[in-house]
């Protein structure tokens, strides 16, 4: 599959933004710059799904507006935004076979042309699933599942990646494994990834910033390496070595 039209990361801006949700109250205000990698972070109800979501499109501020690419998406249905996402649960439909799921990247009514197909059996060729186009999802391990969900990606090409703890059910080495295979793409799309996790070692492998939520705000944003480093946000560092 060509790069040639392959898409370079719009910014985000989360211009104060407020929303509420069970009766928990949330306001973000943040600048991410185009191609830009981020490591979501925060103890569990701080917000970090919530602010993909409403990036996305799943929820809607009561007030303040979402850039993408310095255009106000704030009301635009999830399917008109710029934006691709990969759940924990990847996100598969189980009646359809590998090929089918990714070929949903390009049309969702899997009216495909001759050149779709060939981007679909070269999208997983590039995440190490080629031959396993006709597998049903039931058929794979979790590793292959969300390699399925990456190969979607690569086909959407969007220039916006969110991902919600994508790789959290899997063990230590397949998480390496996947995030090399997630470096791999940015590199060669460029996009901006948001990326929910609750293991520094995923934020120190990936992320050139972290974002860190904490009661519905982001209480710190800025590069991983400070972020890591013993001059640090201190409730970064109490989240991280409590």
């Amino acid at each position: 599959m060509s790069d040639d039209n392959s898409p370079r990361g719009a910014a985000i801006e989360l211009d104060d933004v407020s929303f509420g949700f069970d009766g928990a109250r949330m306001h973000f205000d943040l600048a991410v710059a185009a191609g830009t990698v981020v490591a979501i972070m925060g103890a569990s109800g701080s917000g970090k799904t919530t602010l993909l979501n409403l990036i996305a499109g799943f929820e809607k501020p009561e007030a303040g507006r979402v850039l993408i690419g310095g255009r106000d998406v704030t009301d635009w249905p999830p399917s008109a935004r710029p934006v691709s996402m990969v759940f924990q649960e990847n996100n598969l439909f189980a009646h359809l076979d590998v090929a089918a799921n990714v070929g949903l990247g390009r049309s969702p009514s899997l009216r495909l042309s001759e050149k779709d197909r060939t981007d679909v059996s070269a999208a997983l060729e590039h995440v190490g699933l080629g031959g396993k186009e006709r597998r049903l999802p039931g058929e794979l391990s979790g590793g292959e599942r969300q390699r399925v969900a990456l190969a979607r990606v690569l086909l959407r090409r969007r220039p916006v990646l969110l991902l919600d703890e994508p790789f959290a059910s899997l063990g230590p080495g397949l998480r390496r494994e996947m995030l090399s295979l997630l470096a791999d793409l940015q590199a060669r799309l460029g996009m901006t990834v948001l990326m929910v996790t609750h293991h520094p070692e995923d934020a120190r492998a990936l992320a050139g910033h972290v974002a860190f939520l904490s009661g519905g705000r982001i209480e710190a944003f800025g590069e991983a390496d400070r972020f890591f480093s013993d001059t640090g946000p201190q409730g970064f560092r109490n989240y991280i070595e409590g």
